[in-house]
C-alpha cells in the first residue's frame, strides 16, 4: 500500500473515531434513578428474546417477600420507554409503602410478529417472568398489581380482564405462571381495542369515525397488511382477543381508572384515544358485572366519594 493510501485511510479512521466520540457524548443516557436518588436494584433485566424485552426493578426493603407494582408505559404501541417512569412520584410512594416497583419495555406493533397482540403478550410474559423469579426479587407472587398510561393502560386492563393465561403444558416454564393480578390501574385509557366499538362509545357515526386512514391504523394494530377493500370486521378472532371490555366479570381484580381528557366531540386521535367516555363505559360495565372499581373522569362529572388516589387504592389491595 502506497503512502497516499495509508494517509487517506488514517484520515478517515481519525474522522470516524471523532464522530463516534462526539455522538456518544451527545447521546442522552437516562439513569434508572428515582426522585429520591435511589438506583434500581436490577437494571435491564431480560425477560424475552426481543431487544425491547427489558425491565428495571426497585425492591422495597423487607426481610419478607413484598408486593409488587408493574408499570407499563404508553406511546400508542409505537414509542415510549420504561425510563419515563423514573421521575414518577408514584414510584417513590409505592416504595415508601413497602411495595416493590418494576417498569417495563415491550416490542412495538411494527416489530414481528406485528400488531398490538405482540406488545400485549410481551407485557404478559414480563409479569410471568417476574413471578417465576419471585424468590430472586423477594416478591410475593400473590400480591401483584399492574397499571399504565394510554397504551400501557389498555395493556394493563387486557391482562387484568383476560382469563388466566397460564399455559400449564408449555415447555417454557415461565409461560406456566399465572397472569392473574390483585388490582389494576389505567390512566388516560381506552375502553377496548375492538376499534369498531369506538363510534358507539364516543357517540359518533361510524362513517365519520372510521375512514380510510383509520382503517389503515386498525389493520396495523391487528398485525395485517392493509389493502383497499379489506374486511377488517371479518377478523373476529383477533377482535375478540383484543376486546378486554367484553371480558370484564365480577371475578376480575379491582380497577382504578382516571381519564382527565376533556369531553365533547373528539377532533384528534389523541382526544379519541383518551376521551373520558372510555372511562364511563368501563365504569358502566364494571357496575353491571359487580366488579369493584374507582373511576374518575372529572371533565364529564364522574368522581368517587372515597376520593382515593391510585397509590392508596393499590396499597389497600396489596398490603
Amino acid at each position: 500500500m502506497d503512502i497516499k493510501k495509508i494517509f487517506t485511510l488514517a484520515f478517515y479512521t481519525y474522522f470516524l473515531l471523532n464522530f463516534l466520540i462526539v455522538f456518544s457524548q451527545n447521546k442522552k443516557v437516562v439513569e434508572p434513578v428515582n426522585l429520591n436518588g435511589i438506583t434500581a436494584d436490577y437494571v435491564n433485566e431480560t425477560y424475552g428474546d426481543h431487544q425491547r424485552n427489558k425491565f428495571d426493578i426497585w425492591l422495597a426493603k423487607s426481610d419478607k417477600p413484598t408486593p409488587l407494582v408493574i408499570y407499563i408505559h404508553g406511546g400508542g404501541f409505537g414509542s415510549g420507554d420504561k425510563s419515563k417512569y423514573y421521575n414518577s412520584k408514584q414510584l417513590v410512594s409505592f416504595l415508601e409503602k413497602g411495595i416493590s416497583v418494576a417498569t417495563i419495555n415491550y416490542r412495538f406493533q411494527k416489530h414481528k410478529p406485528y400488531g398490538i397482540l405482540a406488545s400485549l403478550n410481551d407485557s404478559k410474559r414480563c409479569l410471568q417472568f417476574i413471578r417465576y423469579h419471585a424468590e430472586k426479587y423477594n416478591i410475593d407472587k400473590t400480591k401483584i398489581g399492574v397499571y399504565g398510561s394510554s397504551a400501557g393502560a389498555g395493556t394493563s386492563l387486557w391482562i387484568a380482564f383476560s382469563d388466566d393465561m397460564a399455559d400449564l403444558d408449555n415447555p417454557d416454564l415461565i409461560l406456566r405462571e399465572s397472569t392473574r393480578i390483585s388490582c389494576v390501574g389505567a390512566l388516560a385509557t381506552q375502553a377496548t381495542y375492538d376499534f369498531f366499538k369506538w363510534p358507539e362509545i364516543l357517540n359518533l357515526p361510524e362513517e365519520l369515525m372510521i375512514d380510510a386512514n383509520t382503517e389503515k391504523r386498525i389493520a396495523k394494530a391487528f398485525g395485517l397488511k392493509y389493502e383497499e377493500g379489506i374486511d377488517l370486521k371479518s377478523y373476529k378472532k383477533i377482535i375478540k382477543e383484543l376486546d378486554f371490555l367484553e371480558k370484564i366479570d365480577k371475578d376480575d381484580p379491582p380497577m382504578f381508572v382516571f381519564n382527565n381528557q376533556k369531553g365533547g366531540i373528539p377532533l384528534t386521535n389523541g382526544q379519541k384515544n383518551h376521551h373520558p367516555l372510555h372511562a364511563k363505559v368501563l365504569k358502566d360495565k364494571a357496575d353491571r358485572e359487580g366488579l369493584e372499581s374507582v373511576v374518575y373522569a372529572p371533565k364529564i362529572g364522574i368522581s368517587n366519594a372515597e376520593n382515593i388516589d391510585l397509590v392508596d387504592f393499590f396499597n389497600s389491595k396489596l398490603n
